[in-house]
């Protein structure tokens, strides 16, 4: 009798052991219904963030949360730092605790596979948010949902030489660029050099990964500043650089807005503000409110549901004229 009883009681202990272990995120949203994974009524959604680098990124987890919350999920948070190392074991302890869906917003594009291999072997599903990855494998993910960050840089471009129909000098352009490796640092510095490509008066003098960061855009801003009296234009890949490279080019004496036009993508509060002041010129909108399209995608594949393989989110291109009566209505 009592060595049945400390048995049981030991394989009590290995069992709530093992249910403690491995995971490091953070549970979340709608509670019930489904401890240690999937298999209740209640769905579990394993998400996977790449950080909290900018105002961006910070509305963009608010709305995952909200709507987990709003749509009674339970959800299983992780905050990857900005380090793909860190999202790779957040998605092995999504994969090992069993939860419903996985849906992750990747650091980098590449480097995936092993680890996508192992979700689909588990029979769960993964949802990509706002940044894509390149796979050699097949139907380990089941759908894309952001923004196409080629526009925005060919939006980006496309202002650039709307603004210079008239003139025939020589336009100079620093680059801000995004994380070196993520998605959409590749996709707007390919999409913007696509269409200034098409005149030989713009060129690109000075590129630099300002890690998605306003302190980044700050130093990075500085160090073209030094090496550059020239800069007649600064394209940053996001608001939080931009704000940052203000800093530097104000530090500089200078006139950020008409010394050196400012080109940024995001679209957050305070980017609106610089442009209402004119010190950015224009802001190619990158909409982080995915919530709610995240989690009906998260709904529709956990029933089996066929879903697009991209699902693209409505944006929009704000100019200095428009700043003021659009500042209202950022929602970030």
């Amino acid at each position: 009798m009592n060595k049945t009883v400390s048995m049981a009681a030991a394989a009590l202990a290995l069992v709530t052991t093992m249910t403690a272990c491995g995971s490091g995120s953070e549970s979340e949203g709608a509670g019930g219904g489904a401890e240690g994974g999937g298999g209740g009524d209640t769905i579990v959604l394993g998400f996977s963030q790449v950080g909290a680098e900018s105002g961006w990124r910070t509305a963009n987890t608010k709305s995952i949360k909200q709507s987990a919350e709003d749509a009674g999920f339970e959800l299983r948070f992780s905050d990857a730092q900005q380090q793909q190392e860190n999202q790779i074991q957040a998605i092995r302890s999504f994969i090992q605790q069993g939860v419903d869906v996985i849906a992750f917003s990747p650091v980098v594009e590449s480097g995936w596979d092993t680890v996508l291999v192992e979700a689909r072997a588990a029979d769960i599903p993964v949802v990509l948010t706002d940044r894509a990855v390149e796979t050699d494998e097949d139907d380990v993910y089941e759908t894309f949902l952001g923004s196409d960050f080629v526009e925005e840089g060919r939006k980006a471009g496309r202002w650039l030489v709307d603004e210079y129909a008239d003139s025939d000098e020589e336009v100079r352009i620093v680059e801000l660029q995004g994380t070196t490796g993520s998605a959409p640092a590749n996709d707007r510095r390919d999409g913007f050099a696509e269409i200034i490509g098409e005149d030989d008066k713009f060129e690109v003098i000075a590129s630099q990964d300002g890690d998605f960061t306003r302190s980044g855009g700050q130093e990075v801003m500085q160090a073209f500043l030094s090496s550059h009296d020239d800069i007649d234009v600064l394209y940053a890949h996001n608001d939080d650089m931009a704000l940052g490279a203000i800093e530097s080019i104000e530090a500089a004496g200078l006139e950020p807005g008409e010394d050196i036009k400012i080109i940024s993508v995001d679209g957050i509060k305070d980017a609106f503000q610089a442009m209402a002041d004119g010190k950015i010129n224009v802001v190619v909108e990158c909409n982080p409110l995915l919530g709610p399209q995240l989690m009906d995608l998260v709904e529709k594949v956990h029933a089996g549901e066929e879903v697009p393989e991209r699902v693209k989110v409505e944006e929009g291109v704000f100019t200095q004229d428009q700043a003021e009566e659009e500042l209202p209505n950022r929602k970030y």
